[in-house]
């Protein structure tokens, strides 16, 4: 009898790999493993935070998605891989034994052993941490609104951002926008508001694939509805549910504010952490070493991609990357049933985007081109509407980043300027 292949984690790697699979009719059977109920579109969060879209549009149930026959999407926790007895152990007491096994398991939150930030801080990994932070900020506006006590509403009216990198970013770009139009109908002054970030380094998206996006960013951040403030080269030592601490030039100081969002970093999952693989087959933080076919050298039956592992080509954990990734590794699988020699993954970085507040962004095109502000915002909505994963009934062409027509047009736009650039050099 032929075991499954099973995959754990149905994030952007994972379940990508289970719809690639159903939709080159793999032959085998496949287990998808999550904990959760729903898929998680991250980067459409901040939509679902400012009401644009729904629950349902940005975290769609796995069951609605997997319609696929030969798929078994299995709600669980697994507590226990072993990569010599080739078996999965689930909180449930299932257990599976597998052929092949692909490990897309997501990072989490990493709070560096602070005080106070796993307890006290808010996440934005989810729908329902995202619902959660509206529902918070929501009674925060409407008791600022309400209260006589100056001190009580500068704390109810300041949210901190821990982070300067893409996430925080966005978050608080967002939140400057968004909390005005909130508060404003409570008849509240919105010039009180205040959104800081607290970001560890000197400069923001510092080694981020994003980071030549930084001027833009700034000039963004000086222009959204509450204008947001930015403290650099500051070190979060403690967060309360009524401040947070950081360490700056030496000082010590405290910014009273009553809601924390933390995006200051990411931390490989324990189950990556605890399988049987060598320190030197590991990065520092723990992801998994794998071959251009995204297999794992010793065990060459599992294939890891996504948060989890890394390749020589040193890509960076996005939607875009991952989305590829779970192609190839499809590739590789059915290959390795039909005995036809396995492809390296061939991942093609085509530009980045990031949110710039309410009905603004920034699109950048094969690094060559910065669409910023509104324009930049429809391509990114747009872009990532198109990519959310439907069910494979309706599969298209869910590995394209961006739409062929958008990057048709600016690449003729780059060789137009090329050629122009050559005929005045001649």
């Amino acid at each position: 009898m032929t075991n499954p292949t099973v995959i754990i984690g149905a994030g952007f790697a994972g379940l990508f790999t289970a719809l690639h699979l159903c939709h080159k009719h793999y032959a085998r059977p496949v287990i998808l493993i999550d904990q959760a109920e729903r898929f998680v579109f991250k980067p459409l969060l901040y939509e679902l935070l400012s009401n644009e879209m729904t629950t349902d549009q940005v975290s769609p149930r796995y069951e609605e998605l997997l319609s696929c026959s030969n798929i078994t999407y299995v709600q669980d926790l697994v507590t226990d891989v072993d990569l010599n007895k080739r078996t999965v152990e689930l909180a449930s007491g299932l257990c599976y034994n597998y052929d092949n096994l692909v490990l897309t398991l997501g990072s989490k939150a990493n709070y560096f052993h602070t005080e106070g930030a796993a307890e006290n801080a808010f996440s934005f990994r989810n729908s329902d941490s995202a619902n959660k932070l509206k529902k918070h900020l929501r009674s925060c506006l409407q008791r600022a609104s309400q209260t006589k006590n100056d001190l009580e509403r500068r704390s109810l009216l300041t949210v901190s951002v821990v982070g300067g990198g893409p996430a925080g970013i966005e978050m608080a770009l967002t939140l400057a926008d968004l909390l005005p139009e909130w508060y404003a109908p409570l008849g509240g002054n919105i010039a009180e508001i205040r959104v800081v970030i607290i970001n560890r380094s000197q400069e923001i998206l510092k080694g981020d694939i994003n980071s030549h996006l930084q001027t833009t960013v700034h000039k963004a951040m000086a222009k959204r509805t509450v204008a947001v403030e930015l403290e650099s080269q500051a070190a979060v030592k403690a967060v309360s549910p009524q401040s947070v601490e950081y360490e700056q030039d030496g000082e010590l100081k405290q910014l009273s504010c009553q809601t924390t969002i933390w995006t200051a970093g990411n931390d490989v999952n324990p189950l990556i952490k605890n399988l049987s693989i060598p320190e030197d087959l590991r990065d520092r933080s723990g992801r998994l070493q794998v071959a251009s076919t995204l297999q794992l050298s010793s065990f060459p039956e599992v294939f890891a991609a996504g948060d989890c592992a890394y390749t020589d080509a040193h890509l960076p954990s996005t939607a875009q990357v991952a989305y590829q990734q779970g192609a190839a590794i499809a590739h590789n699988l059915s290959a390795l049933i039909k005995g036809a020699p396995l492809k390296p993954a061939a991942v093609h970085l085509r530009g980045t985007m990031i949110k710039l507040g309410l009905g603004e962004g920034a699109a950048n095109i094969f690094d060559r081109f910065i669409v910023a502000g509104q324009v930049g915002h429809l391509i990114r909505e747009g872009t990532y509407l198109e990519l959310l994963p439907n069910s494979v009934h309706n599969f298209k062409a869910t590995t394209q980043w961006l739409t062929d027509e958008i990057f048709h047009h600016h690449h003729h736009q780059i060789h137009q300027r090329q050629s122009a650039i050559t005929l005045g050099h001649r």
